[in-house]
């Protein structure tokens, strides 16, 4: 099985945080060892270049695109034993992200995850935009939260947007019911319906999303897996979430009674994690913090000084953690860490 086989077919695919010395340096040795832990906790994936990333990385006094992709490249391309989708993130206007395209393509990645945070774009200049990128990668498209720099996007411009040949995935992530159920009527009514995965970003209701059938007139639609910052943490839980969740919808009442248990514990879990009572302001040094109480980051520096862990949020992720065992991997992380910080 390919890569982009093992995206249709649906994977956890974690949003790759960003790690950093306390003089906002690259740590190489802590980068590798997240893209080990990913590797190792089962997940389909990796998503680099995003926003749990940090966008800055582009920044021209930063200048870390390019490294970050390439140590996660070189990590799987010298560790991964079975096919791995390796997606990277493109922004900016059409010669930015076309250029970003071509730099994941040089270095191996399978796809191109679109950011639609563009300025003054229209629709219609975010599907040139798309097609352009598609000539050098297979494109996920993506409906981001207007509360991180997203947008309203219509049901046409998804539809449009499935029928781009080079379209193999949509991560839906708008964190709003109603545009979430436009995205899916919309890819399901397009002609390319049955080549794009669809993939939740909804990190505040993963388990819902997982568990919804869509009976469209195009034929029954499922949500494949999911491409998230949440799953940045407690990897290798979510992969048996994600199982237990495919064996609930293949009709075993057990486990479908304990993903529903489990629905509005992750959620609550995900409102610790991603600050949204601070707004979403900690969102990043919130999945930071998780990892540096594993032990797998030393901080929870960003390149934002901005994005800072809100007064409370600490608590509430000793809260959650405590609340919600089957959550953690702790035990996990603790076994391996030596070997993924060589």
């Amino acid at each position: 099985m390919n890569p982009l086989e093992i995206l249709a077919q649906g994977a956890v695919i974690p949003a790759h945080p960003l790690a950093l010395t306390a003089g906002t340096t690259l740590d190489e040795r802590r980068q590798r060892a997240l893209t080990r832990y990913y590797l190792a906790s089962g997940a389909g994936g990796v998503a680099v270049a995003v926003h749990t990333t940090q966008f800055e990385i582009r920044e021209p006094g930063v200048g870390l695109l390019r490294p970050v992709l390439e140590l996660a490249a070189d990590t799987l391309r010298a560790e991964a034993d079975r096919p791995f989708v390796k997606v990277a993130g493109a922004c900016g206007y059409t010669a930015q992200a076309v250029a970003e395209a071509e730099l994941a393509a040089s270095l191996g990645y399978d796809a191109v995850l679109l950011s639609p945070a563009v300025p003054g774009a229209d629709e219609k200049g975010l599907i040139d935009r798309a097609r352009a990128v598609g000539e050098v990668l297979p494109v996920i498209g993506f409906y981001l939260q207007e509360a991180v720099g997203g947008r309203y996007l219509s049901p046409a411009f998804w539809s449009a947007f499935a029928d781009l040949p080079s379209t193999v995935a949509v991560k839906t992530a708008p964190f709003d019911r109603y545009r979430t159920a436009d995205v899916i009527r919309a890819v399901a009514a397009s002609d390319r319906a049955d080549e794009v995965a669809l993939y939740t970003g909804n990190d505040d209701d993963i388990i819902g999303d997982l568990l919804t059938c869509y009976d469209t007139p195009g034929g029954r639609r499922w949500f494949a897996g999911g491409l998230l910052g949440q799953w940045a943490v407690w990897t290798r839980a979510a992969v048996t979430l994600l199982a237990d969740v495919r064996r609930a919808r293949a009709g075993d009442h057990e486990a479908m009674v304990r993903c529903l248990a489990r629905r509005p514990e992750l959620t609550d879990a995900n409102q610790a994690v991603f600050d949204v009572r601070g707004g979403f302001r900690g969102c990043i040094a919130g999945v930071h913090e998780v990892l540096r109480r594993q032990g797998l980051l030393a901080g929870t520096w960003c390149l934002d000084p901005e994005s800072a862990l809100s007064p409370g949020q600490t608590e509430e992720l000793t809260r959650v953690a405590a609340a919600y065992p089957w959550l953690t991997d702790d035990d996990f992380v603790k076994e391996h860490l030596d070997d993924w910080l060589r």
